[in-house]
């Protein structure tokens, strides 16, 4: 055999590198400058365009998933912006139909004292007479039973110390048999629901002496 030429004789240190499958019976074959590669070690081949086409397929897939849940999530605000309004209005309906029904409970109640001093008017008595003053009486009564079963009770002023929280001074004059500022007169009562004054005293004090 004759020697190799100097171009195709491999050179010293180079290595070159065989794929495919080897087997241990021509593993020997194989001259040790050569570099065996295994299969599975070596670069997959490239995505290519059917590869590319899946990709967009897939995102586009989960576009619309999007676009569709958001959708859904707009439609059921939007109900329950109008469940929301509808509630609204028939709570204030509902109020005020229970705020109607209780003014007309207390008129309906209000009537028979209003007959009362009608009763009293159309008697044809003398307003000194003592029938028609038992009437006025017993029809003030009524009312304030009316009132309390309301709430509303009756304050008591007179003889007692001015407060501005409770009482409203129309005016003022001199009793010096009264402590100073003490209520000498209640022009109009005062009325308090539970521990809130509901409307206070219109009552005259008693202030110092006009020098």
């Amino acid at each position: 055999m004759s020697a190799a030429s100097p171009g195709n004789r491999p050179r010293a240190g180079r290595q070159m590198a065989v794929t495919g499958s080897v087997t241990g019976n021509n593993m020997s074959q194989i001259p040790k400058n050569i570099q065996v590669m295994d299969p599975e070690l070596q670069d997959p081949p490239s995505a290519g365009p059917q590869a590319g086409a899946i990709i967009a397929e897939a995102i586009a897939t989960e576009s619309d998933t999007l676009r569709a849940k958001l959708a859904e999530q707009k439609d059921l605000n939007r109900r329950l912006v109008a469940d929301f309004a509808n509630f609204r209005r028939r709570t204030r309906q509902d109020a005020e139909r229970q705020a109607l029904a209780h003014k007309e409970s207390f008129i309906h109640e209000l009537l028979p004292a209003l007959d009362n001093l009608e009763r009293a008017l159309a008697s044809g008595a003398s307003p000194d007479s003592r029938q028609f003053l038992q009437g006025v009486e017993l029809t003030v009564q009524q009312l304030r039973q009316l009132l309390r079963r309301h709430g509303i009770e009756t304050q008591e002023s007179a003889g007692r110390p001015f407060d501005p929280h409770l009482h409203e001074a129309v005016s003022q004059r001199h009793d010096p048999a009264q402590p100073e500022h003490a209520v000498l007169e209640v022009l109009q009562r005062g009325y308090r629901r539970g521990e809130q004054v509901f409307r206070p005293a219109k009552v005259v004090v008693n202030g110092l002496p006009a020098s």
